[in-house]
């Protein structure tokens, strides 16, 4: 059976946010717990994925938001590990856009890498995503072979954006699934 792994991204994803929605929805579905989800570590972030997917074996289709994308891209180019896929929403372009980062710590994050991920992928934008514009995803979703989906002007597809339950994104998720 396909393992689902929830990667929020900078701060962690609330009670309301869809991807809690999708978790509390489906118990089988695992969030990844980072130890620091306001100052993030690149090498810890990397490492503590990189052990949840060993945990499940390659059976896995990973659900990143912000820049839970950003990890998936940085765990694919250190480990290359072969999985199922992964859905990536709204990467937060740190490249081109520092974001909330008083402490300093996106400067571990950047470059972006922009290899082929060695899985399926989809990646979804938005048109005025205020860490990313589209032009943007749609490099990243180039460079790493994703097929990318322009959902139009839904801000970074999240609380404030007025996403909740957010059912075209959970059958974007069952492509992935098969």
């Amino acid at each position: 059976m396909t393992t689902v792994l929830i990667l929020p991204g900078w701060d962690n994803s609330g009670p309301g946010h869809w991807q809690s929605l999708w978790e509390a929805e489906h118990p089988a579905y695992r969030r990844v717990m980072q130890s620091d989800w306001t100052t993030p570590n690149r090498a810890d972030w990397v490492a503590t994925l990189d052990r949840a997917v060993l945990a499940h074996g390659d059976d896995v289709v990973l659900v990143a938001h912000s820049l839970g994308c950003i990890l998936t891209a940085h765990w694919a180019s250190e480990h290359g590990r072969a999985i199922r896929g992964a859905l990536l929403v709204a990467p937060g372009d740190l490249d081109r856009r520092s974001g909330p980062d008083a402490s300093g710590w996106s400067a571990s994050w950047r470059p972006v890498p922009l290899a082929r991920l060695p899985f399926p992928s989809i990646l979804v934008g938005s048109m005025d995503d205020p860490y990313c514009t589209a032009e943007r995803a749609a490099f990243f979703a180039a460079s790493w072979g994703s097929r990318y989906v322009n959902i139009g002007a839904h801000g970074h597809i999240n609380v404030a954006a007025g996403f909740g339950p957010w059912p075209q994104g959970a059958a974007l998720l069952k492509e992935l699934l098969g």
